[in-house]
């Protein structure tokens, strides 16, 4: 979509040049009087011109509407916003959340220094397009309200604003004798905004920052991150652009139709990502007579529902099972123990403490699973020693054999990590986007919301970027250490191009440390806590609960018992190598005939 600049500077040089030429004619054709009456158009013509270097206008029929006067600005606020009113355009030049700082203790502004326009394009009867952003208008203040009009032929538009609470601002547009105008039975919003970074990560707020809207009458929502939108069927109720912790919204009562829109990422400086969005409303009677509201909210999930316009999707929780996990159990459980006047890093602590209570049975089975592992350890050794030549199908369902005569089920350790597969996702999206969290410090971290970045340094570093993060390391290197100790029972390959397991453990800290780097201080902190618990339990269990010799015992006379029945996964598993066991012998048959 094309922005509307209105006229360059070589059409203003054509236009002055023109205009120079045409009063001069009428300057040497004209008598006295007519000489006097061109010279004061000359005058305004030349004040106009000053005016238009300094502000662009309009390219239509609005010329009575275009006056010499400098940009008036009006303001309304109250405790949440600070807003301002530009007379071009009739539209907000300035939008200031006053209860919330941008990174670095600077005003927080959502709209500020050109970088969001708005207004409803026309189509005149001769077919030309005009836009209410590039008409001046004339505004009255009366209390928390504000009316801007302008006057477009014998038409007049009327936007009236109207601050209220909970980040709201009223948007009515009334306009009378337009249909003298247009017969088009349309138009056009047309929305550019430009958004300004207002966080410490600029690659993780980017990644936040997309168009949300809702329709089906605000029962169904979406997000659109992609360079292009196009919902040309669908009646939107709202359209917004959300980032990390903020979001600007326009709801239209009767709803935009046939909307587009694309966006593009900024590589560098204070903005983030280009917006652009167009969307069509009706007119009637080729009169634009309806009510729209303006939100500039931050991402609170009580805030957000307390509107019932399905705004608390707009916070990124996660779907289905993960957002539920967030809604009802990690946001509540935070809020619950940061009520008590403790720390945001300590109230993340204890959160930790009563999540690894929850799971402790499911944890306490993976653990004694793996010790029971490493007892055995030797009896795995000893049949990959006698079946050291054997076809890999034979070892595999002896050392299966080896566990079922031992009472160990492999596939008991695979429940807790399926369970924290759910609860890493959820606390991925959990930490980011938790605004009590924001700007809440711990320690030497100044946001949990951000990475720490004590260590910095100059030069960006593949995957690393300038800076290491003290909590994302502290993290790394636990679970280093988590890996180390329950690494006894992994197997070593015995087969040639299979992958070494251990080594494969071990590269997976590493890499979670380029994740974590740059991602949220306090989901590093969480999985610190995490898996210090879990060497903790580790060491606990093995020096306080099992008894290594007991276990090995009860291992031997599990061995001299008759095997225990097979289950039902542990059947379909047998059959299934049993199986391809058969296919490998028939295929190598086949290539022997055919030698």
């Amino acid at each position: 979509m094309q922005q509307n600049n209105g006229l360059d500077k070589n059409q203003l040089i054509s236009f002055a040049v023109f205009s120079m030429i045409l009063i001069g004619f009428m300057f040497y054709f004209q008598n006295r009087n007519a000489q006097s009456e061109q010279e004061k158009l000359a005058a305004e013509a030349k004040k106009t011109e000053q005016t238009t270097k300094a502000k662009p206008v309009a390219t239509n029929l609005n010329a009575a509407a275009v006056t010499p006067n400098s940009v008036q600005k009006v303001n309304l606020q109250n405790d949440e916003l600070s807003l301002e009113f530009s007379s071009v355009g009739g539209q907000l030049s300035s939008v200031k959340l006053n209860k919330f700082q941008a990174f670095g203790g600077k005003p927080l502004y959502l709209f500020s220094n050109n970088n969001s326009n708005y207004g409803f394009e026309f189509k005149d009867k001769s077919g030309k397009v005009f836009n209410t952003k590039d008409l001046v208008f004339v505004p009255q203040v009366s209390g928390n309200a504000v009316t801007l009009s302008s006057k477009v032929g014998n038409a007049v538009i009327q936007f009236v604003y109207t601050l209220k609470p909970k980040y709201t601002l009223d948007f009515q547009v009334k306009t009378q004798g337009l249909a003298t105008v247009v017969n088009d039975g349309k138009a056009n919003f047309v929305w550019n905004y430009n958004v300004r970074g207002a966080e410490k990560g600029r690659s993780q707020e980017e990644s936040h920052t997309e168009f949300v809207y809702a329709f089906n009458n605000y029962k169904d929502y979406d997000y659109d991150a992609r360079s292009d939108m196009d919902e040309a069927d669908e009646t939107i109720n709202w359209i917004g652009v959300k980032q990390q912790f903020f979001a600007a919204v326009i709801e239209a009562k009767n709803g935009f139709t046939k909307s587009k829109g694309n966006q593009e990422a900024i590589p560098e400086g204070e903005y983030l990502k280009k917006m652009n969005y167009d969307g069509q409303v009706t007119l009637a009677g080729n009169e634009l007579n309806q009510d729209f509201t303006w939100y500039f909210m931050p991402l609170d999930l009580d805030l957000l529902k307390s509107y019932d316009k399905n705004f608390d999707e707009i916070l990124p929780l996660g779907w289905s099972f993960i957002g539920s996990l967030n809604r009802h159990v990690f946001i509540p459980m935070y809020n619950l123990i940061s009520s008590w006047g403790i720390a945001a890093g300590w109230a993340i602590f204890w959160m930790t403490i009563i999540v690894k209570l929850i799971l402790s049975p499911v944890m306490f089975k993976q653990h004694k699973l793996s010790a029971m592992m490493k007892v055995i350890r030797p009896e795995i050794d000893e049949v990959n020693a006698k079946f050291k030549d054997a076809d890999p199908m034979k070892k595999q369902q002896e050392t299966m054999a080896v566990y079922r005569k031992a009472g160990v089920n492999q596939m008991a350790g695979c429940l807790p990590a399926l369970v924290q597969i759910p609860l890493f996702y959820a606390l991925f999206r959990f930490f980011p986007n938790m605004i009590d969290l924001r700007g809440k410090s711990f320690w030497f971290v100044p946001d949990l919301t951000a990475y720490d970045d004590i260590i910095h340094w100059g030069t960006n570093i593949p995957l690393l970027g300038n800076h290491l993060s003290v909590f994302a390391l502290a993290c790394t290197v636990v679970i280093l250490i988590y890996t180390i100790m329950t690494s006894g029972n992994i197997q070593q390959p015995q087969q040639e191009g299979m992958p070494n397991m251990k080594v494969l453990m071990y590269i997976f800290p590493i890499t979670f440390l380029f994740f974590l780097n740059s991602s949220a201080s306090g989901l590093s902190w969480y999985y610190f806590v995490s898996n210090a618990i879990n060497i903790v339990i580790i060491l606990v269990i093995k020096y306080f609960i099992l008894d290594e010799k007991k276990i090995h015992a009860m291992i031997q006379e599990n061995k001299k018992k008759e095997p225990k029945k097979e289950g039902t996964f542990q059947k379909r598993m047998r059959e299934m190598m049993e199986k391809a066991q058969e296919q490998q012998r028939a295929q190598e048959q086949a290539r022997n005939k055919r030698k």
